[in-house]
């Protein structure tokens, strides 16, 4: 009898544990999907401003995955959704030259975008304060709505970011990404899956 009812107990935690599991891949798994399905929007409408969320920058050069952000903010700027671009991101070590939202002024220069129509900060580090200090230029220029630019699977953790701090934004990702191989894409995805979580129990 003591031996039937430990095998019940036995199985009766086991099939908790199963269920447990299913219920964590499940939301894993729904988690995934919205990221995803965040990141395939376009939202792109008339707004007051771009902003354009940092990223790598090799001294004066912008990464595969900024130059991307950086094209298509000003692709949304020629195509008249917004009269200023906010490129973000401060410098990336000690060393840097330049800050990351300096190498994408120079770039938008470049392209013919006129020095009026840019503004930048130099003091942020991870998207939290990229968004933390364009906010701070919104405010100074009394801008309201903004387009979001990045890549998409970054995009539902920035806008989630931007309604936390009161940014009123719209989506606009990257219609390609420098994200392009399956490792890359991946080990992407699942640091903003981690990131996800994180940002859920803010320290």
């Amino acid at each position: 009898m003591g031996a039937r009812m430990s095998r019940r107990a036995g199985v009766g935690l086991l099939g908790w544990v199963w269920r447990l599991c299913i219920l964590l891949v499940a939301w894993l798994l729904g988690v995934t999907a919205w990221i995803v399905w965040v990141g395939e929007r376009d939202q792109a409408a008339k707004a007051d401003a771009i902003i354009v969320l940092g990223a790598a920058a090799y001294d004066a050069k912008p990464s595969p995955v900024f130059e991307e952000r950086i094209r298509h903010g000003l692709d949304l700027y020629e195509a008249g959704y917004a009269p200023l671009l906010i490129f973000t991101g401060g410098y990336g070590g000690t060393g840097a030259r330049f800050s990351e939202s300096q190498v994408a002024r120079r770039y938008a220069l470049k392209q013919g975008i006129p020095d009026e129509a840019v503004l930048i900060e130099t003091a942020s580090r991870t998207t939290r304060q990229n968004l933390i200090e364009a906010r701070r230029l919104m405010q100074q220029r009394k801008l309201h709505r903004v387009i979001i630019v990045s890549d998409p699977l970054h995009m539902a953790r920035a806008l989630r970011l931007a309604r936390e701090l009161g940014i009123d934004a719209l989506a606009s990702s990257t219609p390609s990404t420098r994200f392009r191989s399956f490792h890359t894409s991946w080990k992407f995805l699942v640091q903003e899956i981690y990131f996800f979580h994180r940002d859920l129990f803010p320290a």
